[in-house]
């Protein structure tokens, strides 16, 4: 019987292959659990991000309303200036389908206007012999697209010689669909142009005042303390009350922006000051520096992917915030002026009680400010969800 034993000097006996290891011998290549170990960080968010079924209707809400800005004189029915005098303070019509029992497709009925002398109001009545088909991909209003070329080819449009206010008017007589088409270019870009810059503030000044600490970190700790002590309401007017008259619309436009980003980045410049004390002493980091690395490096390339959902969430959470400091500013008065056209500036015809009460469909600009701010939420708190266990 010969022993098992090895020999003094001899390698020990083993079971482990040498061979190189393939996981697709254990796991096929297309099971989850093998999809899942090849996958990317961005991969396993998408992945996890679609199982948040509101957040992704959100997003995709999101995503249409932004891409519409693009085309937004297509998808007026009329140009943003075009006057109906003979139509002022019209409420919005309804579309109908079937006309004495038949299919006629999308249509309005054409309407009458007379003068109630008692409440001093325009009164207007569906005419149901005037049947005025809706037209689509039609010609209508000429407008200079994006200030390029001259057009007049829409989406929608109404009956020839007849009148389609499916939102109704305003006290000139102009479309209030179309000037909240129109609006969403200005209200949805100025949350963009102002996150951008709030972040830039936020994440240099709270990055360098995590990292560095000392003087640096006291001195921006006092100046956050006293802004955010401030009154937003009160600081917006003073600051928008600096903008001179003359100004073009454009520059009243930038001047907000640069307003809204200045006094919004206080709130993140301290969360990332507290997230970079935390993680400053890890390990990484020290190995980092050890390594020779500039700080902008350890910041930007080690620190800041650290809490990355984080700086997801306060995006969506921020854009929402710029969308109603800039539809406050305008609905005092402070804000961006004519011709320039936001949802804000169409909420100011809505200023006078007796306006609401007796024309109410000129606080309908209001829903797209809540759909929006609603829609951002819930693709924060999806983006957040999904962010945090792959951090």
């Amino acid at each position: 019987m010969t022993s098992s034993i090895p020999k003094p000097g001899e390698p020990l006996p083993h079971y482990v292959s040498t061979a190189p290891f393939d996981p697709y011998l254990v796991e096929p290549a297309t099971s989850a659990l093998a999809m899942v170990g090849r996958a990317s960080q961005w991969k396993l968010m998408w992945w996890q991000f679609r199982q948040h079924k509101l957040a992704l209707y959100s997003g995709i809400f999101l995503l249409v309303l932004y891409l519409s800005i693009f085309i937004c004189e297509f998808l007026a029915p009329y140009n943003l200036h075009t006057r109906d005098v003979e139509n002022i303070y019209a409420p919005p019509q309804s579309i109908h389908l079937f006309h004495d029992g038949k299919f006629v497709g999308p249509f309005v009925y054409g309407r009458t206007m007379s003068l109630d002398m008692d409440n001093l109001r325009r009164v207007y009545t569906d005419v149901p012999t005037d049947v005025q088909k809706i037209r689509f991909f039609c010609r209508g209003d000429s407008y200079r697209f994006w200030g390029l070329f001259d057009s007049n080819v829409h989406l929608v449009c109404p009956a020839k010689d007849g009148q389609m206010f499916l939102l109704g008017t305003d006290r000139l007589g102009r479309d209030v669909l179309s000037r909240i088409i129109y609006g969403a270019r200005i209200s949805l870009t100025i949350g963009l142009f102002g996150v951008a810059m709030s972040f830039v503030l936020g994440i240099v000044i709270g990055g360098l005042a995590g990292y560095r600490g000392g003087v640096f970190d006291l001195i921006v700790q006092r100046i956050i303390e006293v802004l955010q002590s401030i009154p937003s309401i009160p600081l917006w007017l003073a600051l928008a009350a600096i903008m001179p008259v003359t100004w073009s619309p454009i520059l009243v436009y930038l001047g907000i922006t640069v307003i809204l980003g200045l006094l919004d980045w206080t709130g993140l410049a301290r969360a990332v000051r507290s997230k970079l004390l935390a993680l400053r002493e890890e390990d990484y980091v020290l190995s980092a520096q050890l390594m020779g690395a500039s700080t902008s490096r350890i910041i930007g390339r080690h620190l800041i992917p650290g809490f990355m959902s984080h700086l997801i969430a306060s995006a969506t959470l921020t854009i929402p915030g710029m969308i109603l400091g800039e539809t406050a500013l305008s609905f005092l008065g402070l804000g961006l002026r004519p011709p320039i056209t936001s949802w804000g500036i169409l909420l100011t015809e809505a200023r006078s009680v007796s306006v609401i009460a007796l024309y109410p469909w000129l606080l309908i600009p209001i829903l797209p400010v809540v759909l929006v701010v609603l829609a951002f939420n819930f693709l924060g708190d999806g983006l957040r969800d999904a962010a945090d266990p792959f951090k």
